[in-house]
């Protein structure tokens, strides 16, 4: 029976891990052993921030729109509550865009729920 030699299989495995260590400092993009290490816990921050991504955008959102909401006299929270009553739907991200891009469209939405809660309050 013939010998089976594994070089090109191990060859391949290391270059597949060395490949993805590039940009790395020091031995962890030379070095295979420490390089399977580096690359193991970037996938695990990798998959990590991927989710964390989500809430940091969802937190910029909401400070954009707390902003905007502020400087014409409301707070997020009553602009929020105002939305719902008033049957707007508008995502966050949307409304953090409008306030930034588009101020005078923001402003619009913000008299229509300051009418809508001066009325609910009457």
């Amino acid at each position: 029976m013939a010998r089976v030699k594994r070089g090109i299989t191990t060859h391949s495995r290391h270059k597949k891990v060395l490949k993805q260590a590039r940009g790395y400092r020091g031995r962890a993009r030379t070095n295979f052993r420490t390089a399977i290490e580096r690359v193991e816990k970037g996938m695990e921050y990798a998959y990590r921030d991927r989710r964390q991504k989500k809430r940091n955008f969802r937190a910029l959102w909401i400070q954009r729109i707390n902003a905007a909401a502020r400087y014409h006299g409301m707070t997020y929270s009553q602009f929020i509550h105002g939305l719902e009553v008033a049957g707007i739907l508008i995502d966050r991200k949307v409304l953090a865009d409008l306030a930034v891009r588009e101020p005078s469209a923001f402003k619009a939405i913000v008299d229509q729920v300051q009418n809508v809660l001066a009325k609910k309050t009457n």
